[in-house]
């Protein structure tokens, strides 16, 4: 068999209060210096998010979450000018306004854990922009919604929602091309709708887009063994690799030259 290897994601949270790894890169210096650490290791995009979106976390205005992103998108644009080919940025981010703002300042794609669902102008904002955009699937929001989360089934009913957001996106003049999905693990989602959803991943392969796997140092794998967000190397490559081989198209990832390194590994063994 010939493996495909993902593309990687390299998480770069400018936020002070991020699950993982908030307050590190808050620092415009620091968070270029980080970005290009991330390149060498083999990231291919660099997804800078200035809003923490972790379990009870607060909502903060679109001017603040501009003022954290957009100078470090700008550095990072300087920083690589010189280079044959600059980074692909991502802002993460569920806002329009901030959306716009970094991509004008050099974002190449907006990755949203709402599926443009958060402003009723986010779709008609994104088909202006014309860039490729993520789609997560979250039930409720980043304040509540681990409070309760429940389904019927939940892989059937991420899909249908993934789905149905394709086509409205569709509709609003965004072409299926530029659009990637996301499952969402750890947005709304118990311990066994996280696991369904990895077992299962190969399901949404039908719905014809993309698909990026965000499970890095998420807090499912600590509740198998017990160990805290900065010490879940080996299971986010374990889930990694899972995603990997169930055809994911791109890895979102904290460790990204232990990701990179893993995935040629196994790359290598399944080509002989």
């Amino acid at each position: 068999m010939t493996f495909k290897r993902p593309k990687i994601m390299g998480i770069l949270n400018v936020t002070p209060d991020s699950f993982s790894d908030g307050g590190r890169y808050a620092d415009v210096e620091l968070a270029v210096k980080q970005a290009l650490r991330l390149m060498e290791q083999g990231a291919d995009i660099i997804d800078i998010g200035g809003e923490s979106t972790r379990p009870g976390a607060q909502e903060i205005d679109v001017a603040e979450e501009v003022r954290r992103t957009v100078p470090v998108i700008m550095a990072l644009r300087e920083a690589t000018r010189e280079h044959e080919a600059g980074p692909v940025i991502s802002i993460d981010t569920r806002k329009p306004d901030v959306a716009e703002a970094a991509i004008l300042a050099g974002a190449d794609i907006w990755n949203d854990v709402t599926a443009l669902s958060f402003d009723e102008r986010s779709e008609s904002v994104a088909a202006d922009l014309g860039c490729p955009v993520i789609l997560m699937h979250m039930q409720g929001s980043p304040e509540t919604m681990q409070e309760n989360p429940h389904y019927g089934h939940a892989v059937a009913e991420v899909n249908d929602y993934l789905a149905k957001r394709i086509d409205a996106l569709d509709f609003a003049g965004i072409e299926r091309s530029n659009i990637t999905i996301d499952v969402g693990i750890g947005f709304g989602k118990t311990q066994e709708d996280n696991l369904a959803l990895l077992a299962n991943l190969t399901t949404f392969k039908s719905l014809g887009c993309p698909v990026l796997m965000g499970a890095s140092r998420k807090s499912f794998i600590g509740r198998i063994d017990g160990n805290s967000a900065d010490d879940r190397l080996g299971g986010s490559i374990a889930a990694a690799l899972w995603s990997a081989q169930a055809g994911a198209d791109i890895l979102r990832v904290h460790d990204v030259s232990e990701t990179v390194q893993a995935l040629r590994v196994w790359g290598a063994m399944a080509d002989g």
